[in-house]
């Protein structure tokens, strides 16, 4: 949020979401929507097939009245390349007009000249005109709305190095996983990693639990449960482990608290409704036990983060090691 609000006030920024907001208001809302574009003596050959027609009725019936040849070669020319083929239309349905009289016109006009190319062009100029002006000023404006904001934003962010959740995910490539048959300790069925690191506010780590043939037998993980304070990043006081067994009827969780947490009688009662609270420490063990599988989670490393909040209230990383047997 603060990001986007350093970009508004940037005066460069502001002058093209004022251009793009004033376009698309114009195009959309002025253009298509108050005032349309309204066509007034627009060109015969401006007009649908239809229309065509009927105006070239019309002209046919003015001629057997006044016999004006030249009128009747105007209008004619009038329709453009579709004059022709009007015409032969209106001889092969003339619905009640002479056929005498659409030979006659027909004779007539086939001595009349079309117009050019150039001529029809320069009558249409403007229905080409408008539409290639507006297409390429919504061109520039996306050209410019990229070369101020997105890739100044790209170059930023390729400049800030890796997100926390990149961090998170580095830190638990290097983390070191419990040996516990060296312990004596029957192998864990499924053994995981979930890593957190501050400014990663969209943490939730899961992961599906399957048997050594494959068969699906639950779901475990790691979210945040509680912040404490305000602003970004968000300053996570609180996780929520959790373990969830194909063949219980219900989740059992427990909430991995900080020391500032555990020690409000407040906090820690608010989240007690969430699942048993429990104080993080280095290499702490938390066991989760359902019908048929039991889970001990691990705490590897953890730190807490530093600023103007109670001391130990909010984690600056955690990495939590989930291991997983059948009973």
């Amino acid at each position: 949020m603060n990001s986007i609000k350093e970009q508004i006030k940037n005066p460069i920024v502001t002058a093209v979401i004022g251009l793009v907001v004033g376009t698309l208001f114009g195009l959309v809302v002025l253009g298509w929507g108050l005032w349309p574009v309204t066509w007034v003596n627009a060109p015969p050959d401006s007009l649908s097939f239809n229309a065509k027609v009927e105006y070239m009725r019309t002209a046919i019936e003015a001629y057997g009245q006044n016999g004006d040849a030249a009128k009747a070669q105007a209008r004619y020319a009038s329709l453009g390349a579709n004059g022709s083929e009007v015409l032969d239309f209106i001889s092969q349905n003339p619905e009640g007009m002479s056929n005498d009289l659409i030979t006659d016109f027909n004779s007539v006009v086939a001595s009349a000249p079309l117009p050019t190319e150039e001529q029809a062009g320069g009558r249409n100029i403007l229905t080409i005109l408008i539409p290639l002006l507006c297409a390429l000023l919504l061109v520039l404006v996306a050209f410019l709305l990229y070369i101020f904001v997105l890739r100044g934003r790209f170059a930023k962010s390729s400049d800030a190095g890796p997100t926390p959740a990149m961090q998170a995910a580095e830190a638990k490539r290097h983390a070191t996983y419990t040996d516990y048959v060296a312990s004596g300790a029957e192998t864990p069925t499924a053994q995981f990693m979930a890593s957190y690191k501050i400014g990663d506010d969209l943490f939730d780590d899961s992961f599906s639990i399957d048997s050594a043939s494959g068969e699906f037998l639950g779901e475990c993980g790691v979210g945040i449960s509680e912040t404490i304070g305000v602003g970004d990043p968000k300053k996570v006081a609180a996780f929520e482990v959790w373990l969830f067994d194909k063949n219980d009827i219900q989740t059992v969780t427990k909430v991995l608290m900080s020391s500032h947490a555990f020690n409000d009688d407040s906090i820690r009662q608010r989240l007690e409704a969430k699942g048993e609270p429990v104080l993080a420490n280095p290499g702490s063990e938390t066991i989760l036990e359902t019908q048929t599988l039991q889970l001990v989670a691990r705490v590897v490393e953890m730190d807490y983060g530093d600023g103007a909040m109670p001391a130990q209230s909010f984690f600056d990383h955690l990495i939590l090691e989930l291991a997983i047997w059948q009973k």
